[in-house]
This record gives C-alpha cells, structure tokens and sequence, in this order.
C-alpha cells in the first residue's frame, strides 16, 4: 500500500517559504513564524516550477542537470492538501495553510448552493477578497518596506486566483522566458526585495502527455535551462530559491475508476468536488456514513476514504477556519498509487488528461525546495 507522506506546515512547507524570506530579510513580523530558515540575502527571487515534484526531479536527473545537482544537497519540502495548484499558489502568497485561505482543490463546494468554485477558473459571483479574506504574506512584506514583484503571464494579472493569492504585491505581466527573467533582473536589483516568477509550462505538458513522455523530458530539460540562465543573469547579492506547487503521477485507463459508470458511488452524494486524486464528496443530509462505507467498499485500498472531521483531525489542511469547514467534502477521498477517480458526466475534461495529481504521494507531495 501507498504510504502518504503528511504536510510539513509550519516546517518546510510550501506556506513557509515567504515567512523564511520575510525573516532572513530582518522584517519576522511580516509573516506567520516558521521553522524554515533560508541563507542570508540582500534579496530573494522565488521561482516556482508547476508540476515540478522532488521524486520526479530526482528520477530523471539527466534531463535537468542544474536542479537536480541543487536537489542533491537539500531536502525536501512539501506541498499542502490537496496537492494541487490553486491550493499550493495560494498557501506560498499567504503564508497560510489551506485550512486558513480556503482554497482547498481544484473544485469546491460555495457553501449554501449546488455550485462548485473552480479556484484556477474562478467565478463571476464569487469575491476572492471575501473567499479569502486575510491580508497575504506579500501584502504584509510590501506593507513592512520589502518591494514584493509578481512575475507571470498578462492574462493572469487579475484573475480571482491572484487576487486571492498574491495581492499587495506589484504584477509584472510578462508571457516570454527572456520577458521574465528580465523583469527578475531588474525587480531584484532592489534591495531587500522579493520576486516571484511562474512556469506552468511543465504542468500542462505532465497533464497533457505523462511524465514519462519525451516531451516531459524535453520541457524540463527546458525549465532546467531556464533556472540556470536566471541564476546566472540576477546580480550577486540575489539568492535564488527555486520550489514548485506539486508533482505528478500518470494515471493509467485501467487504473482509473468512472462514478458514472458505477453509480452507487453517486448514491447520497449531492455534489461531486475536488478533482480526479482527491475528492471532495458533498452529502445529501443523513448520508455520510452510507457514502463512507460503499466508497470504503467499492475501492478497498485504491484510496483513502474518511470523513471530513477524519482529515481535519489528522491536519490535512492544518487548522480549519469555521468559514472555511463547509468548502470541504462531507467525505474525503484521497487516491493512492496511481489510481484516479473520473466522472466522464460531471469532469469529462479529466478523461483526456495522463498526468494528475492532488493526492498524498510522494510523487505528488514531495517538492524541491533549493537554493542558489
């Protein structure tokens, strides 16, 4: 069986990463404590890598000499719960646990309705201010006198997911390799200062072909080029910190389960949430028991089936606000190895996919957290 490796919050999580830059640039108050520590700098420049897992970065070490070297000499970190980017983006700009900001999946429940909020996607009648209401990591470093610059594509600049995740901080749209690392260059230069860059270029491939693939391979190869030509054009006193939101696993057809095709998996459950390695499962009133033991049933050690006081009680999502709780699935249900579950009705674009995540593997939990 699939051991599942539990989030490091408050330790050497994706939420702690800000916190430790925020201490070792002499300004702590700006964010939650950690038990991270970061080398001295006069200024950080984070890039985060999508879909980029420590196994997968230790397993096809060839393909990505410069980072794999970096991974050798320094542990690990983790990803929170659900490992999945709109939760992970929203944990490093805050500095919280998703327990805390709310985004927990991909998919969730907007309480006292039949409607899920797509956190990448957003929605028109869904206020990130309101849906994540606290003051973000950046915002608290740009409030303390750090610049704090947001380096990603344009047509992220106001998103709900950025709004959520990374406001208070200046956006620098920027679509091209040479765009972005330009803007890095001339963000860092400030000192103290904090830049962040975004790849997602990884994770679409690893989604769309498997981390098996060559063009995986071929993309990473890229992304390693990528962080190399950014280490070597930032000025001195820069450090680089290079991390990623998740990592992958493919998900084979015949590993893959389809509600619609065994619809006693749909009895008592109102809504279906989450995404293919972790679902949420919203309970018709009464139902949460039955719904436990025929999920229990039907997929025996193909996944972790419990009830949402289960997960919270084991610290899946760290400490759960009261606004927070009824986002979460009455019924939690994480796969292990590679085992997905589908809904051709509800998630018919999760059929076309080969790379997934969202679970507790290692593959999918395990990130690099290196510094240059």
């Amino acid at each position: 069986m699939t051991e599942f490796v539990e989030p490091a919050y408050g330790q050497r999580s994706l939420g702690d990463v800000v916190p430790a830059v925020a201490a070792a640039l002499g300004v702590p108050g700006a964010a939650e404590p950690t038990g991270l520590v970061l080398p001295d700098a006069a200024s950080y420049v984070v890039f985060l890598i999508d879909g980029l897992g420590a196994r997968l970065l230790e397993r096809y070490a060839h393909a990505a000499p410069y980072l794999s070297t970096l991974l050798a000499d320094q542990a690990p970190a983790t990803a929170g719960v659900p490992s999945t980017t709109a939760t992970s983006l929203t944990s490093f700009g805050t500095g919280l646990s998703p327990g805390a900001h709310g985004l927990v999946g991909f998919t969730s429940r907007v309480p006292g309705t039949d409607r899920l909020l797509n956190a990448l996607f957003w929605d028109k009648d869904v206020d990130p201010l309101e849906w994540q209401p606290h003051q973000t990591a950046f915002g608290r470093l740009q409030a303390a006198g750090v610049p704090v610059t947001v380096v990603n594509k344009r047509e992220f600049r106001d998103s709900g997911l950025t709004i959520a995740a990374h406001r208070g901080a200046e956006y620098v749209g920027a679509d091209k390799v040479g765009e972005r690392i330009a803007a890095a260059v001339t963000a860092s230069a400030v000192r103290p200062s904090l830049t962040y860059l975004y790849d997602g270029d990884l994770d679409w491939t690893g989604h769309k072909w498997g981390v098996r693939s060559s063009q995986w391979l071929m993309q990473l190869s890229m992304i390693d080029a990528e962080a190399e030509q950014l280490r070597e054009a930032l000025p001195s006193h820069t450090r680089l910190v290079v991390i990623a939101d998740h990592g992958m696993v493919d998900s084979p057809p015949e590993r893959r389960i389809d509600v619609d095709e065994h619809l006693e998996l749909r009895d008592g459950v109102a809504l279906l949430g989450g995404e293919a390695r972790f679902r949420h499962l919203y309970c018709q009133r009464g139902a949460v028991d039955d719904v436990v033991a025929t999920w229990t049933e039907h997929l025996g050690d193909r996944a972790e089936v419990m009830t949402r006081e289960t997960a919270i009680g084991r610290g899946w999502f760290g400490a759960v606000e009261p606004l927070v709780r009824p986002r979460l699935g009455d019924v939690i249900v994480a796969c292990r190895s590679d085992h997905a579950i589908l809904s051709s009705v509800d998630f018919s674009y999760e059929t076309t996919l080969v790379g997934l995540h969202g679970s507790l593997t290692e593959d999918e939990m395990l990130i690099p957290l290196v510094v240059d």
